[in-house]
C-alpha cells in the first residue's frame, strides 16, 4: 500500500476500513480493531488501516513514533490473544507532515478471527461484537483454496469420527469467552464450523484440526500422530530398554499423558553439603521438557509422513525427534532466535494456546533455555542438518 492510498484513506473520516488513534493507551480497542479488520465483515477483500498518532478529526496528535512503540504494535500479532494470527504489517510514515505509525491488516482467509474468545467486526466506522448471524456469514465466507494444511478437510472422515463430548466439555470453554458461552444458543454444527473443526459447506467434513484435537482415533487418519517414548538403560539405542510407550489420542489427552510420563521419569537429587539449606535438583527441569516436546507436536508435519515424534530418554541425555524441519521465515541460520517465528500449523497453535499448552507464542525455546540454565543443565542442542527433521538434545544435570 503506497503513500497516496494511505493519504486517501486518512482523509476519509467515515471509512469502515480506517481507524485513528491518538496514542496506544487503549490496548483493548486496538486489539478489537485489528480483529475486526482481519474479519473484513463488509467483504471488501482489501486491508484495513489503523493510524496511530492521528486524532479522531484527522489532525496530527504529535505522538513520538519510536522504535519501542513500533515493536509494541508489532507484538499485537502474536501476544495479544488475537486468534488465528492476523496478517499485518507495522510501518512508520510521515503523512501530511505528521509522523504516524501505520498498522495494515489483511483480511483473514479463515474467519472468524477472535480476540479473547470474542468475534469483533466493523460496522461502518465503529467496531462491535458479532451476532450469531454475523459469525455464520463470516464462517460461510471462509475460502477453500490455499488454506493451511491444519484446516483442510479430511475427506475420508465424518463427524462420527469426532468426540463431541470432548469438544463441548473441554475445548469450547477454553476457546470462547465465558459470557459468549452463557448466551450461546448456537447449534453444535455451527460451533464446530466456527472453530474450524469442520468445513463450512455441505457435506460437512472434519478438518485436520478437528481430527487432531477432538478425533476419537486421530491415528486412523494420520498414522504418525503419536509420540514414541523409550527409556533406555544406557547411552546407545542398542542398550536395554527400561520402558516403552506409544502415546496417542486427541492432543489434549496425548499431552496430558506425556506430562505424566515426564514427571514419573525425572530424578531429583538433594544437595545437603554445599549450602546450609537443602537444595533439590531434578536431572531435567519439567518446564523445559514440556516446551520442547510441545513444540515438536505443534511444528511437526502431519502430511506425507507416518513418522511419530520420538522422545528417547538415555542415561545421559534426552533426544526429541521432530518429523518437521524449519518452516516459512524460520531457517537453519535464524532458528531459535527470539522474535523469529512461523507456523506450519497456525490453527493448531491457536487450539493449543486455547487449551493452555502455550502461554505466549514464539517463546518456547527461549523459556526452555532459561529453565535449563537455571537448573544447571547445559543449553539444548538443535541439529537441523536434515531439512525434513529436527533433533533436540538435552543433557542431564551433572
Amino acid at each position: 500500500m503506497d503513500d497516496s492510498e494511505l493519504l486517501a484513506l486518512l482523509a476519509d473520516l467515515e471509512s469502515d476500513r480506517v481507524e485513528r488513534k491518538a496514542s496506544i493507551g487503549d490496548h483493548e480497542k486496538i486489539s478489537q480493531t485489528i480483529c475486526a479488520f482481519a474479519n473484513d465483515f463488509p467483504g471488501y477483500s482489501r486491508p484495513g488501516v489503523l493510524f496511530i498518532g492521528i486524532n479522531n478529526n484527522g489532525s496530527c496528535a504529535n505522538l513520538p513514533i519510536t522504535d519501542r512503540l513500533l515493536l509494541d504494535l508489532a507484538d499485537y500479532r502474536e501476544n495479544k490473544n488475537i486468534l488465528p494470527f492476523p496478517t499485518m504489517t507495522v510501518q512508520k510514515k510521515v503523512l501530511n507532515g505528521c509522523e504516524v505509525a501505520v498498522i495494515i491488516v489483511e483480511p483473514s482467509d479463515a474467519p472468524p478471527v477472535r480476540f479473547r474468545g470474542r468475534v469483533w467486526i466493523r460496522v461502518g466506522p465503529r467496531v462491535s461484537l458479532a451476532t450469531q448471524q454475523d459469525e455464520r456469514r463470516l464462517t460461510e465466507r471462509r475460502r477453500t483454496k490455499n488454506l493451511p494444511f491444519d484446516i483442510q478437510e479430511v475427506f475420508s472422515s465424518t463427524t462420527e469420527d469426532l468426540n463431541l463430548e470432548l469438544f463441548k466439555d473441554i475445548y469450547l470453554p477454553s476457546a470462547l469467552a465465558p459470557d459468549i458461552l452463557e448466551q450461546n444458543g448456537r447449534p453444535l454444527p455451527q460451533q464446530l464450523m466456527s472453530l474450524r473443526f469442520t468445513t463450512n459447506r455441505e457435506p460437512v467434513i472434519p478438518t485436520v484440526l478437528g481430527i487432531l484435537i477432538a478425533g476419537k482415533d486421530p491415528r486412523q487418519f494420520f498414522p504418525g500422530a503419536y509420540i514414541q517414548f523409550l527409556r533406555i538403560d544406557g547411552t546407545e539405542l542398542t542398550d536395554p530398554i527400561k520402558d516403552q510407550r506409544e502415546i496417542d489420542g486427541p492432543l489434549p489427552e496425548l499431552l496430558r499423558l506425556l506430562d505424566e510420563i515426564f514427571q514419573a521419569n525425572i530424578s531429583i537429587a538433594t544437595d545437603i553439603t554445599s549450602q546450609p539449606v537443602e537444595i533439590r535438583h531434578p536431572d531435567y527441569p519439567i518446564v523445559a521438557l514440556q516446551q520442547l516436546a510441545r513444540n515438536a507436536v505443534l511444528h511437526r508435519t502431519y502430511d506425507g509422513t507416518n513418522a511419530p515424534v520420538k522422545v528417547y530418554w538415555f542415561s545421559d541425555r534426552i533426544e526429541i525427534h521432530n518429523p518437521g524441519g524449519p518452516f516459512g521465515q524460520v531457517t537453519q541460520e535464524n532458528f531459535g532466535q527470539p522474535g523469529i517465528t512461523d507456523y506450519r500449523n497456525p490453527h493448531l497453535a491457536e487450539a493449543l494456546k486455547n487449551l493452555g499448552y502455550i502461554q505466549r507464542f514464539g517463546l518456547g525455546i527461549t523459556l526452555a533455555r532459561k529453565e535449563l540454565q537455571k537448573n544447571g543443565n547445559p543449553p539444548p542442542d538443535f541439529d537441523l542438518s536434515s531439512l525434513q527433521n529436527l533433533l533436540v538434545t538435552l543433557r542431564r544435570h551433572p
